[in-house]
């Protein structure tokens, strides 16, 4: 279990959702603008410095990681394979207790996950708002960060498990 079992798929998510708004009050055109909804959502929703868009945006990262978190991650699932090719988890018996110990263990560590995607992603929103910079010229934004990381330690994994086969390679010969 990774404490960041969702990856950045929650961020894409909420990103894609918040996109939303401005799609539509682009489409709209100026026809729309004198809505206090059209006020609203132009003031705060497509605005990426407004404190309303950073806490949706945060709120909707952390409910997309238990969201993903739910629906990719099976214990049950988990604890039969585990049962059936004779891993365990020591101290605790496996089958249902294994699945329900790992339930635990899930529903404690997404949390600290979410909050870290959350975190990561609003960072650069949040700078830029204290500040009431323009992030026009800044390059890289919280999503950018995590896929790129994210991108970095699965090409190390990747090099590492074909560096290992190819050491096991040698000693078989």
């Amino acid at each position: 279990l990774k404490v960041n079992q969702a990856g950045v798929i929650p961020v894409i998510f909420a990103s894609s959702l918040l996109y939303i708004p401005q799609l539509i009050s682009q489409l709209t055109g100026n026809a729309a603008q004198t809505g206090s909804l059209q006020r609203f959502v132009n003031s705060y929703l497509i605005n990426q410095q407004s404190w309303v868009y950073i806490l949706v945006y945060f709120s909707l990262i952390i409910f997309f990681t238990y969201f993903y978190v739910g629906i990719t991650f099976d214990p049950v699932e988990r604890a039969d394979d585990m049962k059936k090719y004779g891993g365990f988890i020591p101290g605790i018996r496996p089958g249902r207790p294994t699945a329900e110990y790992l339930q635990f263990v899930l529903s404690r560590i997404t949390l600290p996950g979410s909050l870290y995607l959350g975190i990561v992603a609003i960072l650069p929103n949040f700078f830029f708002s204290i500040t009431s910079g323009n992030n026009q010229n800044f390059p890289f934004g919280g999503t950018s960060i995590l896929i790129m990381v994210g991108v970095g330690l699965e090409t190390v994994k990747q090099i590492d498990a074909q560096l290992q086969q190819r050491h096991y390679e040698g000693l078989l010969r």
